[in-house]
């Protein structure tokens, strides 16, 4: 392990071992906030700590072997030490290596809520009906991950596709892995309607919000421009005889957010305005990730809405994700919720770019 870097580790063990004194004093036992705040502050340094402390340990056992290689003379030992200095060499470059990983800057929005929102591009009704198809993947997949779904704001197609769907899904680090699924999303295969077996190709945008507390966006109600119309989609009696559904403008960037599900105008409106908040949340995080990765040439991350990420083809039961060139033979378990694999993938490609970017920043500093 480099000098910089052990520097920059034992920094963060001296401020977690501080933060232990401190939350043992009597002045913050008797400041519940003020202790809750300090527990949120060392456990976000608590991986790092316990790796380095693993670290150190394997470290201190590499040692002792290679005394022993040095100075015993049985062949026999010497030769188990070798071997078992070849593993802990390997367990070190490991640790190092998630060390580094953990150093990483955060997304400060990796442990929020988010709002997704899938919109029919290209392809008319198979568009919709392709819209329908990636939601319940979605649901799917946050049931085995035991996340709550909730549904925002539909707008139906007649053969059971959505031209657009908004939904929340709620639980532990969801935009973390989620972030990942913002682009174009391209379907191939036969539509039921299609009389003579040719395969068309069609598109859906999917938008990853992250939830937006009022903290993190604030709103000025002389900028909203709200209006209430009756609702026009499938629903109960009581959604389409009323005038529940309401449309808000954010007239300063001329966003506009409609939602109509609920037949409470005050609860579509609430949930209206958590939509728009969190796509000026949205808007505001890109413009600073535009900022800082300028020199960023695959940007896994960005979430750029007008990247075609993926390509789902029925009839070759595959999956292929443009932006790692992972080529999956599975589309009916992607299908059926199973993700994982492909966010895996996805997350360790966005890591290993950082780290090279970082590496890159750190080498021309040095010189």
């Amino acid at each position: 392990m480099d000098t910089l870097l052990r520097e920059k580790i034992r920094a963060i063990v001296d401020e977690y071992n501080r933060l232990n004194e401190k939350m043992a004093s009597p002045e913050v036992a008797c400041d519940p906030e003020a202790y809750r705040r300090l527990v949120k502050t060392q456990r976000e340094m608590e991986d790092i700590v316990q790796a380095y402390q693993l670290f150190e340990l394997k470290e201190k056992h590499l040692n002792h072997t290679e005394e022993v290689i040095k100075e015993e003379t049985d062949f026999e030992l010497i030769s188990l030490a070798q071997e078992e200095k070849q593993s802990l060499q390997q367990q070190l470059s490991e640790l190092e290596q998630k060390l580094r990983i953990l150093l990483l800057p955060k997304d400060p929005n990796d442990e929020k809520n988010t709002i997704i929102e899938i919109r029919a591009g290209t392809g008319g009704e198979e568009a919709g009906l392709f819209v329908a198809d990636l939601y319940r993947m979605y649901i799917r997949f946050a049931e085995k991950k035991g996340w709550k779904v909730e549904l925002l704001d539909s707008h139906p197609t007649e053969l059971g596709g959505y031209k657009e769907i908004c939904f929340q899904i709620s639980g532990q680090s969801v935009y973390s892995q989620l972030k990942y699924e913002g682009g174009v999303h391209r379907v191939q295969r036969v539509p039921e309607t299609e009389a003579q077996g040719r395969i068309h190709t069609s598109a859906v945008t999917v938008a990853v919000l992250p939830e937006a507390d009022e903290i993190d966006i604030e709103i000025d109600p002389k900028d909203l421009q709200i209006d209430v119309y009756r609702s026009s989609g499938h629903g109960g009696q009581g959604v389409n005889t009323t005038d529940s559904a309401v449309r808000i403008t954010h007239v300063p960037t001329g966003i506009v957010v409609t939602c109509q599900d609920e037949r409470s105008q005050h609860k579509n409106k609430a949930r209206a305005l958590k939509v728009l908040r969190s796509r000026l949340l949205d808007i505001k995080t890109h413009e600073e990730q535009k900022t800082r990765s300028e020199h960023r040439k695959i940007q896994v991350g960005s979430g750029d809405r007008s990247e075609r990420i993926r390509t789902y083809n029925f009839p070759q039961n595959r999956v292929t994700e443009h932006r790692i060139g992972l080529t999956l033979y599975s589309l009916d378990k992607v299908l059926d919720g199973e993700l994982q694999p492909i966010i895996d993938a996805l997350v360790t490609a966005d890591q290993a770019e950082r780290l090279a970017q970082l590496a890159e920043t750190e080498t021309s500093q040095t010189k």
